[in-house]
């Protein structure tokens, strides 16, 4: 022992302590392999979590929109796939077709339609509703209005007619998308964009249309116009926090094994001092 700092190497190289520190070493190893898969059940559990809330959340008893979301105000996550119900009158000149979009993996032209509010706090306010979809060749689309290409998909891209209570799920605007596409024909299902066509006040989002027979929620709207899928989940889906904080024990458990050979090391190195009369 010298008194210096090459006290405390010499002592971490004896046998004694490169023993111990392989077992610790394996042990912090061990704590750290622990809190990854903590982590990742964190992960998968928080999606599951989110996952059951979500569905939970579409499967709701649609609520006067009102209750919900007012026009011209933010769309937050919490709005996100909530059943809801208005009442108003479609207008069929307000009508866009929204192409190259896909549903359940098929290829599909989206419906929206203006429908204008008749009861409620928010009566005289536009909302964008998106009723359903139809495959690309049941449509013509050049540079003038969409052409439906048989009188039985003109029936199903026709608006009901005299005032109707629609239900459907609120899902937040879609950024506007610049296109050379032709009259009736949109790139997205923008709010901003859709009222500087229609008018407004409006929503910050719009309804995806669903329809009920005999208590289930159907597939197609009366009309035969085939619905679009309920709105998915947020990417974010969190974490659990339970596994998260195991997570981080492991983690910390894994410092303190390293933290003890440190320690070792230096108690003994003072030891040995001690005993060689170096203070």
């Amino acid at each position: 022992m010298t008194g210096g700092r090459g006290d405390f190497w010499r002592v971490a190289r004896t046998p004694k302590m490169v023993g111990l520190f392989v077992l610790l070493l394996v042990a912090a190893l061990v704590c750290v392999r622990l809190g990854a898969w903590q982590l990742d059940r964190a992960t998968s559990r928080g999606a599951a979590e989110a996952e059951a809330e979500h569905a939970a959340v579409l499967a709701q008893d649609p609520a006067p929109i009102g209750e919900v979301l007012a026009p011209q105000t933010s769309f937050r996550a919490e709005h996100l796939a909530v059943p809801v119900e208005v009442t108003g009158t479609y207008d069929p000149d307000q009508q866009v077709l929204v192409p190259d979009r896909a549903i359940d993996g098929q290829d599909a032209v989206l419906v929206v339609t203006a429908l204008w509010v008749t009861e409620g706090p928010h009566t005289g306010a536009m909302l964008p509703v998106l009723r359903g979809w139809v495959e690309p060749d049941a449509v013509s689309l050049g540079d003038g209005d969409p052409v439906p290409v048989d009188a039985t998909v003109a029936d199903a891209l026709e608006p009901p007619a005299g005032e109707q209570t629609v239900t459907g799920y609120l899902k937040d605007s879609e950024a506007g998308v610049a296109t050379d596409l032709g009259d009736g024909t949109v790139g997205a299902i923008s709010s901003a964009e859709l009222a500087s066509l229609w008018g407004g006040p409006t929503w910050s989002g719009y309804l995806v249309e669903f329809t009920t027979a005999d208590g289930e929620r159907e597939a197609t709207s009366p009309a035969g116009l085939a619905h679009a899928t309920p709105p998915g989940m947020a990417e974010e889906t969190g974490l659990n926090i339970q596994n998260l904080a195991y997570a981080v024990e492991w983690v910390i458990f894994g410092g303190f094994a390293l933290m003890l050979w440190w320690r070792s090391v230096r108690d003994e190195t003072t030891r040995r001092r001690e005993d060689a009369g170096i203070v």
